[in-house]
């Protein structure tokens, strides 16, 4: 499994520091985290949840459902064929489930998407975005080196435009990336009337 100092890694091959002398972990961190909360937004964890319905009440707490970014559909009650998907609202962290007749207390299905994690022991990042990951980040990390390169002396002969210039390259590549990955196919209810 792929951790962040793998990424971190990864990063500084292609950023050409190896010897970190100009990134320090702290930095490339920041710019790894930006580069991920872009990733999650395109790109986000589908995920399902079980969660209990309290009886007589249509509110259900979200509370549980770590790095939650929107709510694709709710079903209730669940295991039946076809799905029994609900309309539902959500708001402050709680979903009410749009039913005529209140819950009893038995389980709803919820379809979710949600930001991705990596830290030093964990990733949610399937393996094929790691590198759209690292191209984000180095994007980032350079455009930093840039903007602090200005009115620098600079005896390597890479000036802060040269910089920009990958960096813009990097990022453009990124956002097309995340075009190319972006979710096509979502879970959505649709009510199709069947003639009789």
């Amino acid at each position: 499994m792929t951790t962040l100092s793998d990424i971190r890694t990864r990063l500084r091959h292609d950023l050409g520091d190896a010897d970190s002398l100009r990134w320090d972990d702290d930095a490339l961190d920041r710019h790894i985290t930006r580069a991920l909360s872009e990733l999650s937004l395109a790109i986000p964890r589908e995920l399902t949840a079980t969660l209990e319905t309290t009886p007589g009440s249509r509110e259900l707490s979200l509370a549980t459902l770590d790095g939650l970014l929107e709510i694709e559909a709710a079903e209730f009650p669940v295991d039946y064929f076809p799905p029994s998907y609900v309309r539902f609202a959500t708001w402050q962290g709680t979903l009410t489930l749009h039913t005529a007749i209140a819950p009893d207390g038995g389980d709803a299905r919820i379809y979710y998407t949600a930001v991705h994690t990596l830290d030093e022991t964990e990733s949610t990042l399937p393996p094929h975005l790691e590198d759209v990951l690292a191209t984000g980040a180095a994007a980032y990390a350079a455009l930093e080196l840039a903007s602090s390169a200005i009115e620098q002396l600079n005896l390597n002969g890479n000036t802060p435009a040269t910089y920009a210039g990958w960096a813009r390259a990097r990022l453009t590549a990124f956002h097309q990336l995340l075009h190319t990955h972006a979710r096509k196919n979502r879970v959505r209810t649709r009510n199709l009337y069947v003639p009789a």
